[in-house]
């Protein structure tokens, strides 16, 4: 029960890890990015979102972004941020989805330079939507002095993931030209797809048509870390605990040998009234069966319902800035139970067969004067 009960949470709680985190990596940011090598400026963007937009099927969208690190200051702090300048309109990232406080940036409003920022940096830096920042660009060339230029915050993000909340902040692209010096230029284009799971074919498209000086990159690649520790932890993690369940299984070795061992005379008897050793290998078959149907069933519905008063009530937190979420997730999939059922119940069945072996070549005349 426990074994089989484990081994369901734990692929419950790794499959809902890895939906959660592609979900936010994947919602939050393009499923391409596309920049200049070695972080060059980018030049005639109009002209290539064009081309891109007629001429590959698998874009649903394209933006263009001017971004580069700089430093923000509050009056109490000051920090470090990835400023990103986008276009407002454009629906390609979903950062405006994530608002908690405030509004997102403007279109329409031009007067001020307007910025959003996630909460943990909002935090850090002790402001609230309204309140003033200056961001500092930090210079390419040794000996130039950073340029500076005043923001309002519009509006507070949280993402529930640190890497997003910690530093990225988002203005009009516009304002972030000006602030880098960039003119019409672009750092990149962020480009979403119809189809995620043909994201490679699509940016190795994007890759041959565009040309130097442009280098796409998948979601995939720009977060391989992230997602081969999801995979790490997919793969290990059930071939560890599975040991748990080997060791219920031999287990059942030894229970049924006392089960022969209590009931030595029983077999004299039943081998004596006629009973042959195919009856009695049965018999210990069944109940070594019995036994396991019994354990992997409260071990599914003990399993079931761990997983639903952690969706339900969210029981078991976990530190955001670590694991990218601030509770376990689990995802329920009705394919985890019926794998590691069948596994269970092989593996039963298989440790069966020394007991019942033992079980059914008792002699009858010695089991009966041992009885």
């Amino acid at each position: 029960m426990l074994g089989t009960a484990a081994l369901i949470i734990t692929l419950t709680v790794l499959d809902g890890f890895e939906k959660e985190i592609k979900d936010k990596v994947i919602a939050f940011t393009s499923h391409i990015e596309v920049r200049g090598y070695q972080n060059i400026p980018v030049t005639n963007y109009k002209e290539s979102i064009q081309k891109v937009k007629h001429q590959i099927a698998g874009v649903e969208d394209i933006a263009p972004f001017a971004a580069r690190e700089g430093m923000i200051r509050s009056s109490e702090s000051i920090d470090g941020i990835f400023l990103k300048g986008i276009d407002p309109a454009s629906q390609v990232l979903t950062s405006h989805q994530h608002i908690i406080s405030g509004r997102y940036i403007d279109v329409a409003r031009r007067d001020k330079p307007q910025i959003v920022i996630g909460k943990k940096l909002a935090n850090r830096l002790n402001v609230n939507v309204g309140d003033k920042l200056v961001v500092f660009a930090l210079p390419q060339s040794k000996g130039l002095q950073p340029l500076a230029k005043q923001f309002e915050l519009v509006g507070i993000y949280e993402s529930g993931m640190a890497e997003f909340d910690d530093i990225n902040a988002y203005t009009n692209m516009a304002d972030a030209q000006q602030l880098f010096q960039m003119g019409e230029n672009i750092s990149g284009y962020d480009i979403t797809v119809h189809d995620i799971t043909k994201v490679d074919e699509v940016a190795a498209q994007v890759q041959s048509l565009l040309g130097y000086p442009h280098y796409a990159r998948t979601v995939f690649q720009l977060y391989r870390n992230l997602f081969s520790w999801v995979e790490l932890q997919k793969k290990m993690s059930p071939i560890l605990l599975s040991l748990i369940i080997m060791v219920a299984t031999v287990n059942i070795i030894g229970t049924l040998l006392m089960f022969v061992l209590e009931k030595t005379h029983a077999i004299g008897i039943l081998k004596s009234l006629g009973a042959g050793p195919k009856l009695v290998k049965n018999i210990f078959r069944l109940q070594g069966l019995l036994i396991s149907i019994i354990g992997i069933s409260l071990g599914n519905l003990l399993a079931f319902v761990i997983c639903w008063l952690q969706l339900k009530f969210k029981i078991l937190s976990l530190p955001s800035d670590i694991y990218y979420m601030d509770t376990v997730p689990m995802m329920l999939r009705w394919e985890n139970f019926v794998f590691v059922s069948l596994v269970a119940l092989l593996l039963c069945m298989l440790t069966t067969i020394l007991p019942s072996r033992s079980a059914s070549k008792l002699d009858s005349v010695t089991a009966l004067r041992f009885g």
